[in-house]
């Protein structure tokens, strides 16, 4: 039975209208983005075998353009508008924490970071330059490195938090390992990085690692 023939409050697109996205599952949720299913199965079928192959939400949207278009159903024309999703989220989020004072809002901090950058393959590391109220000016990527090296120049994050007239920074940086604790040489650089900013007056708030879906925050581990 195709969705169009099952009862009006059950077909997932209705359900949300009326009940909101939190009402839907995992597999609704698929089912709307993805519109149609395969023959013999309905969208919330083919969403399921999916999430089960994926092996989740989250790995559905972190999967490159090669894995993505190899399961069935989907294709280049569903990648390139998963990434258009995904990149509206970072907007909106981003435009949040921009309209106030970001050590308020330490979630939405969070989750934007966590958009940003849990999807990488490579490490990256940026920064989140604020001003004097802790407003966001802008995210930058700094430094990308290999999957578990990056090189990060204190002289290169100064000119930039400078560059922006900045009165503090976040710091961001994954582990595409998927393993959310600092090492040695993370606690180390953060160090660095706080004395050589002290020195023009810009205060290091926090750094956060993430890690797939995890993040750490060194301003919680009393790591700063």
């Amino acid at each position: 039975m195709g969705i169009k023939d099952w009862p009006a409050d059950a077909r997932p697109r209705e359900k949300l209208l009326q009940r909101g996205g939190q009402a839907l599952t995992d597999a609704e949720l698929l089912a709307i983005f993805l519109r149609t299913g395969l023959p013999g199965k309905s969208a919330v079928d083919l969403a399921r075998e999916l999430l089960g192959a994926f092996g989740g939400l989250a790995a559905i949207c972190q999967a490159d353009l090669d894995g993505f278009c190899a399961a069935p159903g989907l294709g280049r024309a569903k990648y390139a508008q998963l990434q258009a999703v995904l990149e509206m989220a970072r907007r909106v989020l981003a435009e949040d924490i921009q309209r106030g004072d970001a050590l308020t809002s330490p979630v939405q901090v969070a989750d934007y970071l966590r958009l940003l950058l849990k999807h990488k393959s490579h490490e990256v590391f940026g920064a989140v330059f604020l001003d004097a109220q802790n407003r966001v000016i802008a995210w930058e990527e700094l430094f990308r490195g290999t999957l578990t090296q990056t090189s990060v120049y204190p002289r290169e994050i100064v000119k930039g938090a400078l560059g922006c007239n900045a009165a503090g920074v976040i710091f961001a940086h994954n582990h595409p390992s998927g393993v959310a604790e600092p090492s040695r040489a993370d606690e180390m650089l953060t160090r660095q990085l706080k004395e050589a900013l002290a020195l023009v007056d810009v205060r290091v708030l926090d750094h956060f690692i993430v890690a797939g879906s995890r993040l750490l925050s060194f301003a919680e581990r009393g790591l700063l």
